[in-house]
């Protein structure tokens, strides 16, 4: 018989976290602050929620970051050509729907109610109206997000990004990034 010998072996646990870091950005209007890119600098993507102006922009954040975008109504058929109206997608563990004229929690464009009531994300984003919006819909159980403007076209006062996480099925530090006055000089 061979004697029996116990040995511990410890082995290190470590937990990677998938957490993804999210720089949103809508209605650019053919203006992109190069502030922008600095408040962007650690976030692993940035979506854009329509209204680029021209397919100059969507290049300029594809050469810092992935971006993830929707076209919107002043978008030509450049943009239109490689982003959809509408983008769906899971990141780690949130739904998300994404389009540039969607309202806002009750008063949803009706071309998008249907499909959030239907299949609802847990994250609804959407651009447009120039407002930043960040509320949670209690009957959808959805966050909308609507990141302002960022660009100098409009009647918006401020121009705003919003940065946040995504860590599995949590939506977290949410951060709204103030760029200065529409009619500024930068």
């Amino acid at each position: 018989m061979y004697p029996y010998y116990c040995t511990r072996i410890i082995v290190p646990v470590f937990i990677i976290s998938l957490m993804k870091k999210i720089g949103l950005i809508s209605d650019t209007h053919n203006f992109l602050d190069d502030r922008v890119f600095e408040h962007f600098k650690y976030c692993d993507e940035v979506w854009h929620a329509g209204d680029f102006g021209s397919m100059d922009i969507a290049e300029r954040i594809q050469k810092q970051k992935p971006l993830k975008g929707v076209y919107g109504n002043v978008d030509g058929n450049d943009i239109r050509a490689v982003y959809p109206e509408t983008l769906k997608w899971v990141c780690e563990d949130v739904k998300i729907v994404m389009t540039h004229i969607g309202g806002y929690p009750p008063k949803y464009n009706p071309s998008i109610i249907k499909e959030l009531k239907t299949d609802p994300p847990q994250l609804f984003i959407s651009g447009h109206f120039h407002i930043l919006k960040v509320m949670f819909d209690k009957e959808l159980s959805c966050l909308h997000i609507n990141p302002g403007a960022a660009g100098k076209q409009g009647w918006h006062i401020m121009r705003t990004i919003v940065r946040f996480e995504i860590d599995g099925p949590q939506i977290r530090n949410c951060e709204v990034i103030e760029l200065g006055k529409r009619n500024a000089v930068i």
